[in-house]
This record gives C-alpha cells, structure tokens and sequence, in this order.
C-alpha cells in the first residue's frame, strides 16, 4: 500500500492506493530540490548578477517614476521575500525614488486588504504606495497599438507611464502560455479586459502549441512578448518555488533573456514522463492557486495529458471561493450539452471572445473527453451544475471512478501538484 499526500487548501489530505493499482506518481523535481542558500540569499544573488542586464540600481539612477507590476492573491509568490530586496536595490541606486506597486490582477477580482497583507507583510502595506489594477477602468488604461494576433493592445495607464517598469514573479507549466512569469505580469497582468479577450481567443486557445511547456510557436506567447516589449518591461525577478512555497530559484534581469533562463530551469525539473491510466488523481497545488473551481481546471489539464480518453479525472480542491467566475459557471450550468458549449466557442470570433472563455473552452475539452469527480467544500449542486461529480473524500471518489469504470482494478496514476508538472508524452 502506497500512502501519498496530496495539497489541499492550507493542508493536506492523504490517500492509501495498493500497490497492484498504482500506476505511477508524477512529481516535480522542485519538490526535492536542495540548496544551501536561504531563500534571501537566492533573490539577493539573483538581483546582483542579472541576465542581460545592468543592475537595477543602475537602472533606477535618475529614474523618477517607478512602477513594479507584482501578482494578486490568486498566485502563491513570495512576495514578503522578493519586494523588500527589490525595493532595497532600487533605493541603494535612486533613494528618492517614486516607487508604485501595482498589483496585477488580470480579469480576476481586486485583492482585500488582508490578501495584500497576507502577501506582503503590514510593512510594505503600511508604507509603500500600492495599486491594483483594474481591466475595466477605461480612464486608467492607455492603448500602445495592435498585438500580433490583430487585438489591441491596452495596458495600466501607471504602467505605461513609467520611467522605468519591473515586474516580480514566478515561473511554473501554464496550461496555455506554456509558462507563467517573465511577458505575463503585462499580459494579461495589467491589460484590459478587452486586450485578455483578444488574446485569449478560441482559435489560440485549441492551437496545439498552447500548452504546458510550450513557447516555440504559442501564439499566445507570442501576443505577450509583444504587449512586455511595448510596454517597456524593463527588468523582472521571477522565482521558482517548491512544493512548500518555498523559493529554490531565482532569474533577474531583461524580461525575456531572464525569463526564458527560468523557464529552461522549470522544463528541466518539471517535466516527467506520461504514465497513462484510467483513473488520474490531481490537485490544484494547494491555496491560493485550488481557492476556486475556475483555477482548478489547470490542475485538470495535467491529469488530462496522462489519462486514457473516456477515464475519470479526480481533482481535490477546497475551492472555499466557491466557482470562482460567475459567466464560467453560468456557461454550464445554464446547457446541458457540453458539445454545444464546444461548438459556440468554437464559433466565436477573436474579438467577441466573452469572459473566462478560455477557461471554459479548455474544461469543456476536459469533460468532453472524460469524467470528472471533485472532492471539494464547494457545494455538490455546484459542483454538479458545472457537468462534474461531487464526492466527500478521495477514497469515496474512487469507488465512484470504479462504478463509471465498471472495473475495481483500473490502473490509477497520481500527481500530487497538478500545477507543477509538465507531462511528456
């Protein structure tokens, strides 16, 4: 008997598997992942040799208006590690500085003061200059031009006006833009809605390139080198973070060149080999990233790349933000077809593209393929209303995978994080 521990909302649950049924477990080599620097020590190490790039204490000499795109609560960054050091190298360099946090919050919610707290520490909230930004606000946003793609490209008024623009991050698989970090704190960072829209079209999104891992090609990566280079994303520090939250890495310096330094560092540890079975077990990586079903859906595309088509994903998420995305869940609960919900995506031109579509796009893909149990505080009608089953504990989830199945012995393969995984074929 195999006993894994899998992240779930701040805690953890545990599952026993006999051996003759486990396939395989699929894990990041971050998870173990040993270094005898301190987390400090890397992001100090990280902002003294830059990649392709002076210092930013260099940089920030003269500079009058600084803006640091850092993310929102739905992004597990160590931001109480990473801003103090950044605003130290900047004010070692410009002690005068006009400093401005600006929060990137996509199209997702503003943050509450005790996200930012929890983020940040009392300190920086305290005493340092924020703003979230919002996607909508059409008096603080600024158009640059056309993306590749044809959309426009609207970014954060704050943003466009700097003297000199940075951006904190982490780097991780994305589900669609290959990797997070790095051209993402602009889009869709501090973009317009209208600009996220664009970008994140039906067509880009069933592109076989948009995927876990995948630059070379992405469409959508290529829409958001643009939109950091017009933006003049001057400088980034991304993080690579283990199964913890706890920082093993650290890439600073031009938006790109250092970006895909870190990426290269992910691919190398994140990437393990598909063990296809019928039944996959997954999560969303534990809070922030499992607060909600509509996040959750990353985590299922993992399980998706290793599970035999018409098997049973079984996803363990808290989700205590409940859907996470009123048009997401209005989208299926309010159609009994999936099939349909395919076929109006799919219908839908770049620049009508509604909100949360992506998101939608790519679960209906899930569901259209496979069955889909959640074991989550969420509501079972939640749940349900979303085309998925609803159990109240892994083990009950499996006999319920079984009875779908009509077969106790089905293989079962297990990623304990979800979201740190990139499955090779």
């Amino acid at each position: 008997m195999s006993t894994i521990k899998l992240p779930y909302g701040r805690k953890f649950l545990e599952l026993d598997i006999p051996e003759d049924r486990l396939e395989g477990i699929l894990e990041s080599k971050a998870h173990t992942f040993r270094t005898e620097l301190s987390e400090r020590e890397i992001v100090k190490n990280a902002l003294k040799n830059p990649i392709d790039s002076p210092r930013l204490m260099e940089l920030a000499k003269g500079k009058e208006n600084i803006v640091i795109i850092s993310s929102d609560h739905t992004r597990p960054v160590p931001s109480k590690i990473i801003m103090p050091l950044l605003l130290e190298e900047i004010r070692s360099g410009n002690p005068k500085a006009h400093i401005t946090i600006l929060i990137a919050t996509g199209c997702h919610r503003p943050s509450t003061k005790q996200e930012l707290l929890d983020k940040f520490g009392s300190e920086i909230v305290d005493h340092e200059k924020m703003v979230i930004h919002d996607s909508q606000d059409k008096n603080n946003l600024v158009t640059l031009g056309t993306l590749p793609s044809g959309g426009e490209l609207i970014i954060n008024k704050l943003a466009a006006k700097a003297d000199l623009l940075i951006a904190e991050g982490f780097i991780e698989p994305h589900f669609f833009a290959g990797f997070s970090g790095g051209r993402k704190s602009i889009l869709p960072g501090i973009a317009s809605k209208t600009t996220v829209l664009a970008n994140h079209c039906s067509e880009f999104i069933a592109d076989d390139r948009a995927r876990a891992g995948v630059l070379d090609g992405n469409p959508i990566h290529k829409d958001m080198i643009f939109a950091a280079e017009k933006a003049k994303l001057a400088f980034i520090i991304n993080v690579v973070i283990d199964s913890e939250k706890k920082i093993i890495n650290a890439f600073a310096g031009q938006y790109n060149t250092a970006h895909i330094k870190g990426t290269q560092f992910v691919a190398k540890i994140a990437g393990v080999k598909a063990k296809p079975a019928d039944i996959v077990i997954t999560t969303n990586g534990g809070y922030p990233l499992d607060q909600n079903i509509y996040q959750a859906v990353k985590g299922m595309t993992t399980a998706e790349a290793t599970c035999k088509e018409g098997g049973v994903i079984i996803i363990a998420a808290e989700c205590s933000d409940g859907h996470g995305g009123q048009v997401f869940y209005d989208t299926f609960a309010n159609e009994s077809s999936v099939s349909k919900i395919m076929d109006k995506f799919m219908k839908t031109g770049r620049n009508e593209t509604i909100t949360d579509q992506w998101q939608s796009q790519i679960f209906a893909r899930i569901l259209l393929k496979y069955s889909v149990i959640m074991v989550t505080s969420a509501p079972k009608e939640m749940v349900e209303g979303l085309h998925m089953k609803w159990a109240p504990s892994l083990e009950e989830a499996i006999k319920m995978a079984d009875e779908i199945l009509k077969n106790k012995k089905s293989k079962i393969t297990v990623i304990p994080d979800g979201v740190s995984v990139i499955v090779l074929q």
